[in-house]
């Protein structure tokens, strides 16, 4: 799929800056751990981008009209990461592209989330404070911290490895993403 195809499919149905900006910021770390992971970077980046795509327009849809659309548009393995970024809707978790969309939606949310509450932002996150943040129930409340964990477990990675993975990604793209 071309970039400014998902694109377009994500400002059809998004237009609220917040959630354009965790869809941004979700793409940018997708797309650098597919670096990481030698995987086809475009097809990460995009699956980040589009995981919300439909849930401000359609809330009780989604992500059932966002999956439709990429099955129509022949993105099968696509469609199917961002059905199952969520554990409690039973999806399988089949590539590693699945585990890794569930490792980093609700993170990435949550670590913009801890820079809005810090008079410096990104600088200085470290993902001691990241981690202390986490067992503050109301802070970010609507974060599930169980998907969080779900999430790291099955991508095989370390909890502060990755926190400081995606802290290195959004303090890269600092400006463009306002923290």
């Amino acid at each position: 799929m071309e970039y400014t195809v998902a694109k377009a499919i994500l400002t059809e149905w998004t237009k609220g800056e917040s959630l354009l900006r965790h869809a941004r910021s979700v793409e940018l770390v997708m797309r650098a751990y597919a670096t990481h992971f030698d995987a086809d970077e475009e097809e990460w980046a995009i699956t980040g981008m589009l995981h919300d795509a439909d849930y401000e327009a359609y809330p009780d849809q989604h992500p059932h009209l966002v999956v439709n659309k990429l099955r129509e548009l022949g993105e099968e393995k696509m469609a199917h990461a961002i059905s199952a970024h969520y554990t409690k809707w039973g999806v399988a978790y089949e590539t590693l592209l699945d585990k890794a969309l569930l490792a980093c939606d609700e993170l990435t949310g949550f670590i913009i989330a801890c820079c809005q509450v810090r008079p410096d932002g990104i600088a200085t996150l470290t993902p001691k404070s990241v981690m202390k943040k986490l067992k503050q129930k109301g802070f970010a409340a609507s974060v599930d911290r169980d998907e969080i964990q779900k999430g790291v477990e099955l991508l095989g990675v370390d909890i502060n490895g990755h926190i400081q993975f995606i802290i290195d990604v959004i303090r890269q793209n600092r400006e463009e993403l306002g923290v």
